[in-house]
């Protein structure tokens, strides 16, 4: 096998990326060297590779899915969010400056163009499918010219395009109909078909539309997914999505011993890797919930002021809403707060910010003794080492340098770069994401937020997270499995769209011709 496939979406969110990730798995067990593909993501949900690449997490996580290990070559262009106009750029893994949108869309994206082709070539060359997730719809018309990450990416390559459709939400048929409809006779040659997600009830209710929707557009739907509590792992942003996480969306498993443990995340703006917090929630007895309100700390046993791109206006949010005096008052009392990335800065003394922000000196608040600096070069680093005595991993994404000038180190980096994080009676902060990951770690931190807290709550022995993980992304792949027509989408990433596809009025403009990526079909 040697081809390709285009997951793309009517709209943001319709399940673009936990379909690529089932498919990547589906497919990895047939025996396929299957890889995923993503040109451009919006996200401040990022990962770290072990070359020392940043990129999406859904793509680290499609990935996994695929049992391969992530590379920069896989999600080439990141666009972080610093505000509502205006994004960093990662290229290739690495920060090359701050952009508006006006000023991405006006030119810069399309010199991006030929990276992307690359980089899809490379992939191609060396695995036997690659399976691309586009972003948004397809149908923005108003940013076809200059579109990198869904129909340029698929007629460069030319790849067939399915388009996934979140019929929970409504209107379905619609957008499928739609979007096609919005497309260019060249870019409708390559949608291939539809797949409905997240569907609720008797299938054979719905086959007479989808019956009706093959009559309208010429294509057929390749399967209809069932709506599956839990299936939204690391996608791409949002307190939105992070509400819907695996185990914060179901029931919270007992506990193992006689109390529960509440677990408060302050819902910053800006919120980086809200993922921290999966292993948490994935404690029997161990709730989450993220709060925006000084009163709904009352109660939490642990208080979490999690990553963000935005440190300085984080900090200003938590004292206008009340967050950072009751922070404050908990810290004074003894109970437990984690500070992590960000949420650790906001923790120390104060910050110089000439790079983010450029507010230069803020105050922090004051609950450890490490002050920061802005440094214009971005920390990205995969460290491995100790915590509570216990072996930890985790990866470091951040312009922030801390200096430490008091209270116990919280992390020790066994590859040589020192010591990382500090803690003070129950305030704990480090620069280290995914730590509590490491189950043995995560066990003894929550053993002594209990204590602290005077919960007679025991962490479970046994709970693993990477399997957790492992299982989901095997419910990816049965889903496909079970719910597609499989022969139908191996026969479309050998072959491509199938040809002579009718065209649906009214069409839009020819876009602009795209470079093809070699072994690609004209």
């Amino acid at each position: 096998m040697s081809g390709g496939l285009l997951v793309a979406g009517t709209t943001s969110d319709a399940g673009k990326s936990v379909v690529t990730a089932g498919i990547c798995r589906w497919l990895v067990r047939r025996g396929v060297k299957v890889a995923p593909f993503k040109a451009q993501n919006m996200s401040l949900n990022s990962f770290v590779t072990r070359e020392g690449a940043e990129i999406g997490r859904a793509q680290a996580m499609q990935a996994q899915a695929a049992r391969v290990e992530p590379t920069a070559l896989m999600n080439p262009v990141l666009l972080k969010p610093g505000g509502d106009r205006s994004s960093q750029v990662v290229l290739m893994g690495k920060p090359v400056g701050e952009m508006s949108a006006r000023g991405y869309h006006g030119g810069r994206q399309e010199a991006l163009f030929s990276t992307v082709v690359d980089c899809l070539e490379q992939l191609r060359s060396t695995y036997d499918a690659v399976i691309c997730e586009g972003a948004g719809s397809p149908a923005e018309i108003n940013l076809r010219r200059t579109d990198i990450v869904n129909m340029g990416v698929a007629r460069a390559a030319r790849f067939p395009v399915v388009v996934v459709g979140d019929i929970d939400r409504g209107g379905v048929f619609a957008s499928f109909f739609g979007t096609t409809a919005l497309l260019a006779a060249e870019d409708q040659s390559l949608i291939a078909g539809y797949l409905v997600n997240k569907f609720r009830g008797d299938v054979s209710l719905l086959e007479p539309g989808l019956d009706m929707l093959r009559d309208l557009t010429g294509r057929p739907t390749y399967g209809v997914l069932p709506f599956a509590h839990g299936l939204g792992i690391d996608e791409e942003d949002g307190l939105r999505v992070s509400l819907r996480g695996t185990v914060r969306e179901s029931t919270v498993a007992p506990p193992h011993g006689e109390d529960v443990l509440r677990v408060a995340v302050c819902a910053v703006p800006l919120m980086s890797n809200f993922t921290d917090v999966d292993a948490l929630a994935a404690e029997p007895g161990v709730v989450v919930r993220f709060v925006d309100r000084a009163e709904e700390l009352a109660d939490a046993d642990l208080v979490v002021v999690p990553g963000t791109r935005g440190t300085v206006k984080a900090l200003a949010w938590l004292r206008e809403r009340g967050l950072a005096d009751a922070l404050v008052r908990r810290a004074a009392e003894g109970r437990p707060v984690l500070g992590i990335c960000g949420g650790y800065q906001v923790l120390g003394e104060h910050i110089e910010d000439e790079v983010e922000s450029r507010a230069g000196r803020v105050e922090g608040l004051g609950l450890l003794p490490v002050r920061i600096r802005f440094d214009r070069e971005k920390t990205l680093a995969r460290p491995v080492g100790q915590a509570l005595g216990a072996p930890v991993e985790g990866y470091e994404i951040h312009h922030g340098v801390a200096d430490v000038l008091g209270g116990e180190t919280f992390f020790r980096d066994d590859r040589g770069h020192g010591l990382d994080g500090c803690r003070v009676g129950s305030v704990w902060g480090t620069h280290w994401h995914g730590s509590l990951e490491s189950d043995t770690f995560r066990r003894r931190f929550l053993a002594e937020v209990a204590r602290a807290a005077g919960r007679r709550f025991v962490p479970a022995p046994d709970t693993a997270f990477a399997a957790l993980r492992e299982e989901q992304l095997d419910r990816l792949g049965d889903l496909v499995e079970e719910h597609a027509d499989t022969d139908a989408l191996l026969r479309l990433i050998e072959s491509g769209a199938p040809p002579g596809l009718p065209f649906i009025a009214p069409g839009a403009p020819g876009a602009p011709g795209a470079r093809a990526v070699p072994g690609g079909r004209r």
